[in-house]
């Protein structure tokens, strides 16, 4: 089942945005070990106003418990939502200053994330045709998002989904195909 996700879902989702950010859970840990910053993305998670907030986000639930999510925001409020984690990540690096990956005209999907043990059986599909439906009934237009050029199975699944890459980003040492899909 797919539902909104709420605060208690933290301790679920925190290490379920690890395995979609990659690299990058490391940046924000300041650590090899991704795993070192699930504390970062739970408390993050916990508080509304972020772009990593349950309030962001869609679950897919089990009888076993929460083993996929999904979180996206209007584009065009980017830069708000991603004040509160900028200024965590400047209280160790005030120089840190990440590229947009994302901006008006688009409702952007960040973090799409399905537990290891169930990935390859539709989940991801479902979280994002369920985020497209979602981001159309706020009245977007559009939904964008970034897949890095080194993963040709996600951009694969998101061109089945209907997503069509229209340039590249370069984002936190990577560079990114840009996508996007008509709502």
């Amino acid at each position: 089942m797919i539902r909104p996700a709420r605060p208690e879902d933290a301790d679920s989702v925190a290490p379920l945005l690890i395995l979609g950010m990659g690299h990058i859970a490391g940046i924000f840990a300041r650590s090899d070990n991704h795993a070192d910053a699930i504390p970062f993305f739970r408390d993050f998670f916990l508080h509304p106003a972020n772009q990593y907030s349950y309030t962001n986000t869609l679950v897919f639930e089990t009888e076993a418990g929460v083993i996929g999510s999904i979180n996206g925001y209007d584009g065009a409020l980017l830069h708000v939502l991603r004040q509160p984690v900028l200024d965590k990540l400047h209280e160790a690096d005030p120089t840190f200053d990440p590229d947009d990956e994302t901006g008006p005209g688009e409702f952007y999907f960040d973090c799409i994330n399905v537990h290891q043990g169930h990935q390859g059986k539709g989940i991801g599909s479902q979280l994002i045709r369920a985020l497209c439906v979602h981001a159309g009934a706020l009245g977007h237009a559009r939904a964008g998002l970034i897949v890095d050029r080194v993963n040709p199975a996600a951009r694969k699944l998101y061109e089945r989904l209907g997503f069509e890459a229209i340039g590249e980003k370069d984002f936190m040492g990577h560079r990114y195909f840009h996508m996007v899909r008509d709502l």
